[in-house]
Parts: C-alpha cells; structure tokens; sequence
C-alpha cells in the first residue's frame, strides 16, 4: 500500500466541501431508492458501464469489448453516451457504425467516433440528456441491448446490470470524494454493483490487485465477481486506419508520445514495454482539442529525429482534423483478460433472463 498520504492541512480545508459532495450524491441515490425520483424502464436490458472516479479506468476499451461480445450473440447493439466536449453535448445525434460517413468529432465527441470506427454494427446516440435521448431513438432503433457508456451516475434509467471499473495503478490515497480525492462519489454508489472490473491489472503487482480488492470488498453487495484486465496492443495505424506497424515492430523505434486522455502513464509504459525509445512525452487534459501549432511543434521535433509521433486511438480522432502525416500514428488496444473472463460473460448473459 502507498505510503503517500494527502497533508494535514489540505486534509482540513478539503474535508467539509468533499463531505457536502458525497452527500449530495448520497441523498441523490436514495431519492431514486426510495422512489422520490423516478427511473425510466425499457424492455430491453440496459448495462451501465462505469466508475466512482472521474477517468482513466479503461471504460472506452471495455465497452468495445461488450459491444463485441453482444454481436457475436446476434445482439443489436445501442451505445448510449454523452459525447463530452462535442457540440451535440447538450442535444442529441445518431451515428451507425460500418456506414461510409466521416462524422466531425467537434459535433460528436471522439470516443463517439471511436465505436464508430472499430464496431462492425452497432448505433451510437450522444447527448447528456439521456434518458430523453433513449426514449427518442430507441423505437427507431429497436435495439436488443443499451450500454450505457459512463453511465454509473446516470441513475435516472433503470439497469439491468452495473458493471464499475477501477484503475489498479491509482494510488490508495487517492480514494476519497473531491476535492480530497479523485472520487465522484463515496462508496455507497457500489452497493448497486454487479461486476467489478479492475483495468490495468497487468502493470501492477499481485500485492496492489489484493490490497484494492480487500479495500472495496466491504462496500460491495455479497457475491459480486471481479475481473482483471489488462491492454493488448493490436498495431499502430495511421490517419487513414491503415496498418503501419505490428506491435512487435516498434522495438528500437525512436518515438515521441503525445495523449489528451485522462490517465496517459500507462499509454507511455506500454509504448516501453513494447521496446520503443520514448524521447519525449507530451500530455494534454482528457479529450483536449488541439492546436494546428501544438501538433505541428511535436511533428517537426519527430522529423529532425526520425520518430514517429505516437498517440492514442481517441486522440488521433481529433488530430486528424487538424493534419495527417504518415509521421503521426496511434496505437490500437483491445484488452484481454487475465482473470474473470467467465464470471463476465455469465453475469451478461444473465441480463438476457426474465426481462423486465
């Protein structure tokens, strides 16, 4: 366990204003418990897939796995999310995934794009009003399943199942409510949990795994499953989604690494793992837009080099927009399990019996 801990004055400023935000979100859950909130049903199983921390758990890879997962069962899939940061944020849009469109991030958000991009037939909705945005596109859908993406705080529809991730690198100390910590909310939110799914497990110790494990057990209703993944690097591609490296290829490459993602330490521990010579990282805030001058900085840094400036699947979204060089490629994941893999396809399938 870290033995870095949050200082004594921080601890005493920071603690009213993290209590006041944990009970709002505690009073919160009990309205909709109580039924002082009402939820919103559909007759379709709607999985929630989503977190008590504010990013970087690996949510996206997860949710193209299950995404997967339900096609090869004959599922017709909807992706229901908020398509942050894009102009439809605050209203609405439809993408079908597989169909010959070039969608603007700028409208819908990169992670949109992203399923857009990797799923074989699947539709996605994005807008914060989900709820409202369900109830519009569903029966011109008619979807098998929802996913509802980051959807753990989104309790207003009712779920089937609630699948909440966990980042294992994150330091211990950092579990508590903000602005003390790195929590949206406290840890009641996991008494509604079906399946924890630790991400990143494959780059930490078997000790890190146990300690978090035994640290949220008490919270968690009894018998719940967990389940460790880890990232398996597919290649890297460049703007036109076209193989340029196999993943073993990069060993010995000079690269310069730039991500606007939430957690960008293990994108670069992985590139070294890989064998690649990382020269340079440039890290920007999660789904950061970027500036012609700041990609064209790093791409002229990358040519006097001979490296290849490497980023994330979610990151080339956006740059694309901006330039295409054959100097600049991203690096695909899919993660795979290293424990679990069973207990979660029985917990899925299970949402499949005695529909509501």
């Amino acid at each position: 366990m870290e033995k870095k801990s949050i200082p004594l004055i921080k601890r005493l400023l920071l603690s009213p204003l993290s209590w006041i935000w944990e009970s709002v979100y505690f009073f919160r859950r009990a309205c909709y418990d109580y039924g002082i909130f009402r939820q919103r049903s559909f007759q379709v199983p709607i999985i929630s897939i989503g977190n008590l921390t504010f990013g970087g758990t690996g949510k996206t890879p997860f949710t193209l796995w299950l995404a997967e997962y339900l096609h090869k069962r004959n599922k017709r899939v909807m992706i229901l999310m908020r398509g942050y940061k894009g102009k439809l944020e605050n209203s609405s849009g439809l993408i079908t995934s597989g169909k010959m469109m070039a969608p603007d991030p700028v409208d819908y958000g990169d992670e949109a794009l992203l399923f857009a991009r990797r799923l074989e037939d699947a539709t996605i909705v994005v807008g914060k009003r989900r709820s409202e945005n369900l109830s519009f596109y569903f029966p011109k859908v008619e979807p098998d399943v929802v996913l509802l993406d980051d959807g753990h705080q989104h309790i207003k529809i009712k779920r089937k199942l609630n699948i909440v991730l966990f980042d294992a690198t994150m330091p211990m100390f950092r579990y508590r409510v903000a602005p003390l910590g790195y929590m949206r909310e406290g840890f009641q939110g996991l008494k509604d949990a079906d399946l924890v799914v630790i991400g990143k497990a494959d780059v930490v110790s078997a000790e890190k795994i146990k300690t978090l494990k035994k640290f949220l057990q008490p919270h968690l209703p009894v018998g719940v499953e967990f389940a460790e993944v880890g990232f398996r690097p597919n290649g890297f591609y460049n703007a036109a989604n076209e193989l340029v490296l196999k993943a073993e290829d990069i060993r010995g490459r000079k690269v310069i690494c730039v991500a606007g993602v939430a957690n960008p330490q293990s994108f670069y521990k992985l590139l070294e793992e890989l064998g690649a010579e990382v020269i340079v990282t440039e890290s920007f805030p999660d789904h950061h837009y970027f500036k012609p001058d700041e990609i064209n900085a790093l791409l002229s840094y990358a040519k006097s080099e001979d490296a290849l400036l490497v980023t994330t699947e979610k990151d080339m979204v956006r740059i694309k927009k901006i330039i295409e060089d054959d100097t600049i490629v991203f690096l695909e994941v899919d993660i795979q399990f290293l424990s679990g893999e069973e207990a979660t396809t029985k917990v899925i399938d299970s949402c499949f019996q005695n529909l509501y």
